[in-house]
Parts: C-alpha cells; structure tokens; sequence
C-alpha cells in the first residue's frame, strides 16, 4: 500500500464543458500548525515565507491547472476555511484560526492571485470540516475585506458530528458582523445540495432540527446562487 507522499489523494475530475473539480489534500503535505494551533495572535512562524498548506507539488500543479481552464465552471474542493475569519471580538486584537488557511496567509495570497490572474471562469470553493455552513465571498486578499470577489466558497455542516448542533445565535452574529465578506451561518446539521447549469449555480443548504430524534424532517435553511457574469454569492 501506497504511504506518505506515495499516498497521492489530490486529483481532478472533469465532466464536459460545463465544471472541473480539483480535490485538494490539505492534511498530508502541509507545515504544522504556527503559534500553538487553535486561535492565536499572530507570530514569526505563521508569517515565515514559504509556509504551506498543499505542498510545493500539490501546489504547481494546481496552479497549472488554472492557466489551462476552459470549462464554465471551477471548484476547488478541499477541507478548511479559505476565508479569513476575525475573532467575534473584531474590535480587538486580531486572531488566526491556525488550523484553516487563516493559518497560511501567504498560500492563500498565492492561489486566490493566481485564480484571478489566470481568469478561472466561475470558480468556486466547497469545503467542509468547519461543523458548521458558511458562505463567503473571497477577495484576492483576504486581508483587505471589502474588495472584489474572485471567487464563493460554500462551507457544509456536519451530517451528525457535534450532536444536534444549533442554529445562527449571538456569538456567530457578532462574527458575521465583523466580517463584512461571510454572508450566511448556520450550525445545525445537514448538508448543501448543488444543482449546476451553465449560466446558474445554486446551493440550498439542508438542515434538521435534531440529529438525536429518529425521523426528523430536512428543510431548506437557505439557498443561494451564483450568476454568471456576477462574482460573489447572493441570497437565492
């Protein structure tokens, strides 16, 4: 059996014109965690350059993969946060979630530039291991909320883990708030569901009230799409 770096998980899917999917591998190529792990102030090691997340190689051959795209449609699959996500407290001292890409500012910098460089039609980031649903819109820099979008991330809750969860309250509110980019929370437990077109993306995110009673019923929390034409999420 294949181990280590021989373990190669990162790949891309193609399925005709209409959207490509790279599956990224965000736990095995990547420096540990700066600072301590968790959310931290920042330090000389979360800001060391060439820190990475993917790994050189990962890394190149993504990036060119993005000067070679000519569907409608470009996902980067992957498992933590690309948006970068202030402390509830945003009038205090700036935090990093060292665990996400918060955690390798100078990566994200990199790849979102590169997104916007190459001109990657439409791309869209679906992620997960955050046990909770997000939508945000990412700005080439992260750093300087409020500029254009280059691309959506849709974030899915877990299925089950962390019990029944629960829905937007005071603390995700404040985080919201604070970053002006994140434009939907939500905590309970689900999943998103995509349906794709060629000029249409559209996400509703499903939840149930209680993962711990039997036969709960799923409802549609919140949908929203993606135009063509028109970088960033909007309520659909």
């Amino acid at each position: 059996m294949p181990r280590g770096p021989h373990a190669r998980l990162y790949r891309r899917l193609r399925f005709g014109d209409l959207v490509t999917f790279d599956l990224l591998d965000t736990r095995q190529y990547r420096d540990d965690q700066a600072c301590g792990d968790g959310r931290r102030r920042s330090c000389a090691e979360h800001v060391r350059p060439g820190r990475t997340l993917l790994g050189r190689s990962q890394r190149e051959w993504l990036l060119r993969g993005f000067r070679e795209r000519d569907t409608r449609w470009n996902v980067l699959a992957q498992q933590v946060l690309v948006a970068r996500l202030r402390g509830p407290d945003a009038r205090g001292p700036a935090t990093w979630e060292m665990d996400m890409w918060d955690g390798y500012p100078e990566e994200r910098r990199i790849v979102l530039g590169a997104l916007a460089d190459a001109r990657v039609p439409k791309p869209v980031v679906l992620t997960g291991d955050i046990h909770a649903s997000w939508v945000a819109d990412l700005p080439r820099d992260p750093d300087r909320l409020g500029t254009p979008a280059v691309a959506t991330e849709l974030a899915g809750t877990s299925i089950s883990s962390g019990g029944d969860g629960r829905p937007m309250d005071d603390r995700a509110a404040r985080l919201l708030a604070g970053n002006p980019h994140l434009h939907f929370h939500d905590g309970q437990r689900g999943y998103v569901r995509v349906e794709v077109s060629r000029h249409l993306w559209r996400s509703d995110f499903r939840a149930v009230d209680r993962v711990t009673v039997p036969g709960a019923p799923v409802r549609t929390w919140a949908s929203w799409v993606i135009e063509d034409g028109r970088p960033g999420a909007q309520p659909g």
